[in-house]
């Protein structure tokens, strides 16, 4: 006992900002909890050319740990963007450009992104990928008509490295249904296989669904529903954490690829992470803070940078924490943050990545934090 004491003890000690759950105590077997202290010298402030964000809807560290940020500019509050106001208002602010990539030391290296020929850009930007080849790929939320119109997204967009148009994988406009092969409806996230070139949709806004198709060509493969099912569009009513688990994703919001070949559906609102074969066959879930209500406690994946990605940092919306899991069996090791708005707190965020040195970076409503790793498992 006095062993146990002093042992949580040195833990807290070296943890910044960090909540223990029981298991990462009780259960020997499962790796340690990633430690971490907040970096404030990440980004580099303040942003060049007057830039702010507005909800931030995508991140995503590549290889070489660079950093891409991907936002709405439509999101920032109108109170932030007086310099770009006519007449000018005040000295802050402009609007970034959609997607902005940081290098490792926090610099601002490249943007790019917009409305342009030959596509159709996304509305309520949401979801970014660099797959392995260097190629872009963003996405939108907007499940509906906007203000003035504008119809629902129901794309995909993938660019080159230098920014340049690709591909379009589906049209705008209202979902057809989550069976339908040639339209998306709001999808959230996306993840590139290198091992077959084939792109994962969490097509979950709208749509209830993972659906698959050619990275190169878009044309489909599968796709497939909660438990490997087809995919329906029930109402199944509002999330009731005393019903048995839905038999049907309320938002499918991530979708991430072991390199083992099994295939991590973030369930959002109902508070559970499902595994999957890479044909769609139905492996386990794991359903965490089950009595949460608000936002859902299971919104992106990160995998540790390690050979075997032995962890998992699973971001909880509605709790304002990041959870890390032993890979293996879903199993709690332990959680990081609290919410709040100073820094080092985590102010709602919305997807999380981790580089190859195991620092976790957060996108939330209107920053990205970096907090570097100060402990835990091994990367190598």
């Amino acid at each position: 006992m006095l062993h146990a004491v002093l042992k949580h003890s040195r833990r807290l000690a070296i943890l910044s900002l960090a909540l223990l759950a029981p298991a990462a105590l009780a259960a020997d077997s499962l790796p340690p909890m990633p430690q971490y202290k907040i970096d404030t010298s990440w980004p580099k402030l303040p942003l060049p050319n007057n830039w702010t964000f507005g909800l931030i809807g995508g991140i995503f560290v590549d290889s070489r740990d660079h950093v891409y940020i991907y936002h709405a500019p439509s999101e920032i509050p109108r109170y932030a963007l007086s310099a770009a106001a006519t007449p000018k208002r005040g000295k802050c602010c402009i609007a970034a450009p959609y997607v902005v990539e940081f290098d490792k030391a926090g610099n601002v290296v490249r943007s790019f992104g917009g409305p342009g020929d030959g596509y159709d850009w996304p509305r309520a930007e949401h979801g970014l990928y660099v797959d392995y080849k260097g190629n872009i790929w963003l996405g939108g939320s907007a499940t509906r008509p906007g203000e003035k119109g504008e119809p629902a997204n129901g794309v995909i967009l993938k660019f080159s490295p230098e920014g340049k148009f690709l591909m379009q994988i589906g049209k705008p406009g209202p979902s057809k249904g989550s069976l339908d092969t040639t339209q998306l409806s709001g999808p959230a996230n996306f993840f590139v296989d290198p091992t077959d070139n084939e792109v994962y949709i969490a097509d979950g806004y709208g749509n209830h669904r993972v659906i698959v198709f050619d990275a190169d060509s878009g044309k489909f493969k599968r796709q497939w529903g909660a438990y490997g099912k087809p995919p329906t569009d029930n109402d199944i009513g509002p999330y009731d954490p005393k019903a048995p688990p839905a038999q049907q994703f309320r938002i499918a919001h991530c979708v991430r690829v072991s390199k083992d070949g099994l295939v991590y559906v973030c369930d959002r609102l109902n508070n559970r992470v499902q595994v999957f074969k890479k044909d769609g066959t139905f492996v386990t879930e794991w359903i965490y803070d089950k009595e949460t209500l608000q936002s859902g406690s299971v919104g992106s994946i990160a995998f540790w940078p390690d050979a075997r990605q032995s962890v998992l940092a699973i971001n909880d919306m509605g709790n304002s924490q990041v959870r890390f899991v032993n890979r293996a069996d879903g199993k709690v090791i332990g959680t990081f943050g609290w919410y709040g708005s100073w820094a080092g707190e985590l102010m709602r965020p919305h997807e999380v990545a981790l580089d190859s040195e195991g620092n976790l970076y957060t996108s939330e409503d209107w920053r990205v934090q970096k907090f570097t790793r100060a402990g835990g498992p091994p990367v190598k």
